[in-house]
């Protein structure tokens, strides 16, 4: 079984103001610079540590949509995340410039994100679904897959799909979409027929039929590349597939993966929740040539991700940097260390990785993206005394920070570094 909220930010807030229902309706986004400025923000610390979600979420959605979508300049930016049906009439899409989405329906009511609402949804349907089903995975914000194998008979599940979606109507205020089949990704294609707020059930012993005619690119997973070569072959429906096993297997593993979704082999097993394998932070804004304000951004990125790593209690070995230039050179490089991580040692690594990697001075930057990963247990890398002090006083310097962040707020200590800006002012 697979389940989709519909329309979900746009659902969401509607959960909370009426007026909303029956008219056009999207909630845009914008890459959140806030944490760029100097500016007091109310950000909210997640407590679920799923990877569908960020840890650090802000609520915009008290912001007016001049404060929020044009920075004063009158020029409307930012896309559009989700659209309700009724503005999907008007040609309104997820990706959408919001200003282009305007000019297709210029009464379209355009919503600031409510990133902890939308989390708070999300993770009370979780609890919802666990009292109901033995097994379900996450697989995003807003989908999620249940195993009904061993607990409803196949006769049994369609009923049982209507019983979850009233369910979910009645407790969380929510519409959502169920398909049922006999595996995962058909499950998930069938979701699609049932929109908007229905169910969709295919038995086993018809799904081959159902999906005959389909056209391989409504299939989830199915990327423009995977298309293309799929079209080279001569494979446009999703009934050729089966018979075209040998073509599929000469692509090893993902044309494997692939042909079992579609063919319904091997596509049963649910991932539960596992250990992140890394854990990262980006943003985009406009073009930035100061070096300065690029150097106090990453600072500001460090002290983000560093947060979100002491949450998890992580010890990271490896640390990625990659940034754009406005001219589109995307520049990228990964290093290892063999110390505990503490935030000093990662800014300074961070800050010397960027400026041996800017060979383009003269172009400004346009976006910056810092990750961590391999990680292990904490242990002292150090190889001589004086060093096994100064990793312990970082080591304990650090617990404190985390200890008043959590109780505060990510923003009670800044390093000197971030309020560079603020000291230049003051000269």
């Amino acid at each position: 079984m697979h389940l989709d909220l519909d329309c979900f930010f746009v659902s969401a807030h509607r959960t909370l103001d009426k007026t909303l229902e029956g008219i056009p309706v999207a909630v845009g986004g914008r890459s959140n610079l806030s944490i760029f400025s100097n500016e007091k923000k109310n950000r909210n610390i997640s407590s679920n540590s799923g990877a569908f979600v960020g840890n650090i979420l802000t609520n915009e959605a008290n912001r007016s949509f001049e404060n929020y979508f044009t920075n004063g300049d009158g020029i409307v930016r930012g896309i559009v995340t989700t659209s309700s049906y009724e503005a999907r009439r008007f040609g309104v899409k997820t990706a959408m410039r919001v200003s282009e989405a305007l000019s297709l329906c210029p009464n379209l009511k355009v919503l600031p994100p409510n990133y902890p609402l939308y989390h708070d949804l999300s993770h009370k349907l979780k609890v919802l679904l666990q009292k109901e089903v033995p097994l379900i995975e996450q697989f995003s914000i807003d989908e999620f897959f249940v195993d009904l194998r061993g607990y409803k008979t196949e006769d049994e599940a369609l009923e049982f799909a209507f019983y979850l979606k009233e369910k979910i109507k009645d407790e969380l205020d929510l519409p959502i979409s169920i398909g049922v089949s006999y595996t995962k990704y058909l499950s998930k294609l069938l979701t699609e027929y049932a929109k908007p707020e229905n169910v969709k059930f295919v038995k086993k012993a018809d799904i081959k039929d159902f999906i005959k005619d389909i056209s391989i690119d409504d299939f989830p997973g199915i990327g423009k590349g995977f298309s293309l070569r799929l079209k080279k072959n001569g494979i446009r429906k999703l009934g050729q597939v089966e018979q075209n096993k040998e073509l599929f297997y000469s692509w090893k593993k993902p044309g494997i993966e692939l042909y079992n979704r579609i063919c319904g082999e091997n596509d049963y097993e649910l991932k539960v929740e596992s250990k992140k394998k890394s854990i990262g932070i980006s943003r985009t804004f406009d073009s930035v040539n100061n070096r300065d304000e690029i150097k106090r951004r990453i600072s500001i990125l460090c002290r983000y991700l560093t947060f979100l790593v002491e949450k998890e209690k992580f010890n990271p070995q490896s640390y990625y940097l990659k940034f754009k230039y406005e001219s589109n050179i995307k520049v990228k490089d990964t290093i290892r260390v063999h110390s505990t991580f503490n935030e000093f040692d990662f800014r300074k690594k961070m800050i010397e990785m960027f400026d041996r990697l800017d060979n383009h001075r003269s172009h400004g930057i346009i976006f910056l993206n810092l990750s961590v990963y391999n990680f292990i247990e904490k242990n002292n890398y150090v190889n001589n005394l004086f060093s096994l002090e100064e990793d312990k006083k970082k080591r304990d310097l650090s617990n404190q920070i985390q200890k008043l962040r959590t109780k505060y707020g990510v923003d009670i200590l800044k390093s000197a570094s971030e309020m560079q800006d603020i000291i230049d002012k003051k000269r």
